[in-house]
């Protein structure tokens, strides 16, 4: 059963919430996060990604880059931007995106259940992503990247949640610049603590990571490599927990440097093998499982994988995995998406033309839209024992970093 844990956080003080809050660390380019966070001192991309700090060029992975995010951390502190709540306590996070709202339950889960399968995963890390967030907990000493974990719904656990939020203000309550409204309560009550902790620990046999599985498996990590310093709360990580009902999945893309020796027409006839292909005037945002899109040379095209092309086991139905075998693997050699340098990955909320700017610009050749996974298809990979291919799912709303976290 699922154990979790309320926390000291380390918090913005109301007045600097909205200047602290940012988005995530690998939502954004060093460059992107350069310009997100100029003219920002508070902004806590100089903890999460402190290169933006450093001489360009300097290596993201270089030792200095992690301890100036140590120091930046410590500065904050000590300007009184951030404080250190003075007793453990859950908090409820809301997020309100064009009229959705879904609200999840802050606390750290145990690194025990993560390392027990407890804490369900459905992707394998990149050994190098994986690397960079156990150097950036170990040497900044705090866990800043929240782990976004679902779990199916308890109706006892809901309930508590909404008297907590119907009877008490939020602490936090700020629209960003992107629209996206954040709301934070803080459950500091003895009593809702502990029935909120009884409930997970008697009705959640277990939780799955929807986002964050790089920051899950670093944090793991860290308890075994950081040594003496490391205090009892490094066996629990910060979390997120959203009932299953509340989530909405956004597809994730693929964009691709070459064809693999491939003309364009050749990679074509090729695809006709596997998929129904034709050509669109417009922009192809697949509108059900087994379509794709396909952007080259200034034209779209689009796909539907043919009947026999697939298995309907939970890992080969998914659309994800037409596209590994029928496509990667088959006609571009690529293997591993963990490790190819070839391939890159970009975030539903980004959009289409987001692909087509990174192929036009001549820094990839081809890319590809999908259809969203389902929270039921994560679910029933992720029970199976099985795991998807990297980034197949893209969770929208993101929670904000720097609100929360959770030092070690």
């Amino acid at each position: 059963m699922a154990i979790i844990s309320p926390f000291k956080a380390l918090r913005p003080n109301i007045e600097f919430a909205k200047e602290v809050a940012s988005p995530p660390y690998d939502v954004l380019s060093s460059d992107e996060a350069r310009l997100f966070a100029k003219d920002q001192p508070n902004s806590f991309l100089h903890v999460t990604k402190s290169e933006i700090d450093m001489p360009i060029g300097l290596s993201i992975y270089d030792t200095s880059v992690y301890e100036k995010a140590k120091s930046n951390l410590k500065s904050m502190v000590d300007k009184g931007v951030l404080f250190i709540e003075d007793k453990p306590c859950y908090y409820i996070y809301e997020l309100i995106m064009d009229g959705r709202s879904q609200t999840g339950l802050v606390c750290s889960s145990s690194v025990d259940d993560y390392e027990n399968d407890i804490i369900k995963k459905h992707e394998f890390t990149r050994p190098e992503k994986e690397q960079d967030r156990i150097n950036h907990i170990r040497i900044s000493g705090a866990q800043t990247g929240n782990v976004f974990l679902a779990y199916k719904n308890v109706q006892e656990i809901d309930d508590c949640i909404n008297d907590w939020k119907q009877h008490n203000d939020p602490v936090y309550d700020f629209t960003a610049d992107d629209s996206i409204i954040h709301r934070i309560w803080i459950i500091n009550q003895n009593e809702t603590i502990g029935k909120i902790t009884e409930i997970f620990k008697l009705q959640v046999p277990c939780t799955y990571i929807a986002d964050g599985h790089h920051r899950a498996a670093s944090a793991a990590k860290v308890r075994h490599v950081a040594g003496p310093t490391v205090s009892e709360e490094a066996n629990y990580f910060l979390t997120t927990l959203f009932p299953s009902n509340q989530l909405s999945i956004m597809p994730y893309n693929r964009v691709i440097k070459d064809l693999n020796e491939l003309e364009v027409e050749d990679l074509i006839s090729a695809l006709q093998d596997d998929f129904m292909v034709s050509s669109s005037d417009k922009p192809v945002q697949p509108e059900s499982l087994h379509e794709f899109g396909m952007y080259i040379d200034n034209a779209w095209y689009h796909l539907t994988a043919l009947e026999g092309t697939y298995t309907e086991d939970p890992i080969g139905v998914l659309d994800i995995t037409i596209f590994s075998n029928n496509i990667l693997d088959k006609l571009l050699d690529i293997e591993d998406q963990r490790t190819d340098k070839r391939i890159d990955f970009v975030g539903g909320i980004r959009g289409l033309a987001e692909l087509e700017k990174r192929v036009d610009s001549g820094e990839m050749k081809v890319a590809f839209s999908f259809y969203p996974v389902s929270i039921q298809q994560l679910f029933d990979i992720s029970d199976s024992g099985n795991v998807m291919p990297p980034k197949s799912t893209w969770f929208e709303p993101k929670l904000r970093d720097g609100l929360l976290t959770h030092l070690i």
